[in-house]
């Protein structure tokens, strides 16, 4: 296991907790956490079926449940949010909760256990980056995610009103490509557009966020 960059921001060799760690992002997050070095609870409904390495504590549970969160986050130093779901028909009518819900019990869990760092990735056309859409994106994209998308808005609502260092992140359309280390993160929003990025970039970036503190108490979007 290499360690391209040392951790410079963090406190403590304290473990940093991946909420999703079993597939997409959330698994190459918790890739990305250990070839840094770091310590990292893999956090998901089939923890238990994560490959043993070392530095790597998987932890098996619903991400909407009190006391599930409580043992994935007691003692940690950053949570990084990177739960998904995955594609059905029924997410075109179907009312969508997952993220709001699982961010409510979640900052209430920080907050209590004392871990003040939370990384989360919503998407591109969640919150404010939806103003930045063009109209043609913001048709197909309401027919195909808005259900989805109406419930990550809620979710970066409740991050944005929370007391934490909070740093919330908009991937644009995600690609199977290799980690580049090359993106650009836009924090301003006249600077938003859409795009394309890797999965592997994306999952870069958020370990960097909690490794540097990058972006803190801001909405960004990434992309290439």
């Amino acid at each position: 296991m290499s360690n391209d960059t040392q951790p410079q921001h963090l406190k403590s060799d304290a473990p940093i907790v991946v909420l999703g760690a079993t597939s997409g992002i959330g698994a190459l997050v918790a890739d990305e956490a250990l070839r840094h070095g770091l310590s990292v609870r893999g956090f998901a409904r089939s923890a238990n079926n994560m490959a043993h390495r070392d530095r790597l504590e998987p932890i098996a549970g619903d991400a909407r449940n009190l006391d599930d969160l409580k043992r994935a986050v007691q003692g940690a130093q950053a949570v990084i949010y990177a739960l998904g779901i995955k594609e059905r028909p029924a997410m075109l009518w179907a009312h969508e909760t997952l993220f709001s819900q699982s961010t409510e019990v979640l900052l209430d869990v920080m907050a209590t256990a004392g871990v003040t760092r939370l990384v989360a990735v919503t998407g591109f056309g969640a919150g404010r980056s939806r103003a930045a859409m063009s109209s043609v994106e913001k048709l197909g994209h309401g027919l195909l995610l808005g259900r989805v998308y109406a419930d990550k808005s809620r979710q970066e609502e409740l991050i944005q009103r929370s007391a934490l260092d909070w740093t919330i992140v908009r991937p644009v359309i995600l690609t199977k490509g290799p980690r580049t280390g090359r993106y650009r993160v836009l924090s301003k929003p006249s600077a938003w557009r859409n795009g394309l990025i890797s999965r592997s970039d994306v999952a870069e970036y958020l370990v960097r966020s909690v490794i540097e503190g990058l972006n803190l108490r801001e909405d960004v979007v990434l992309t290439r």
